[in-house]
């Protein structure tokens, strides 16, 4: 029975140290996202600074506003690396820089979280943005301040 509540934990387990990514995804096919997409600690995580940092202001809450991630149809590409390097270097404007501003692995969670929404049901939509009122929540970001 240990054995099995142990395997349970696997889809939530929290990884703390150097083996956390210090970089981009080096590939569509990086065996580092297994980490992060297949993992439900991480695609939470993902989903709390989707909040924080503002990203909401475009694609809405649900992420179904005027830049849609539901759907999978996006103009940059739907791949791991895409996905993560725009997010990181691709937004246009005064917020062109999130990887400057986002440490990586908060870049890689938020790039699982993303890709995981086309299958995100509803209701667990809706408990993560419960469970976030109390938390901060961005109408833009500009990063930390600096000294």
């Amino acid at each position: 029975m240990l054995v099995a509540a142990l395997a349970g934990c696997s889809a939530e387990s929290r990884s703390v140290g150097p083996d956390l990514p210090q970089t981009e995804p080096n590939g569509a096919q990086d065996p580092r996202a297994a980490r992060y997409e297949r993992n439900v600690y991480q695609v939470a995580q993902g989903g709390r600074y989707f909040t924080w940092y503002g990203c909401g202001v475009c694609h809405g809450s649900d992420a179904t506003g005027t830049r849609n991630l539901n759907d999978k149809l996006w103009a940059h590409g739907s791949d791991l690396e895409q996905v993560y390097r725009y997010i990181a270097r691709g937004h246009a404007g005064a917020l062109a820089r999130y990887g400057e501003r986002i440490p990586p692995e908060q870049l890689w969670q938020i790039t699982a979280y993303v890709r995981t929404l086309p299958q995100l049901k509803p209701e667990k939509r809706r408990r993560q943005d419960v469970e976030q009122v109390g938390e901060a929540q961005g109408r833009s970001w500009t990063g930390p301040i600096l000294p």
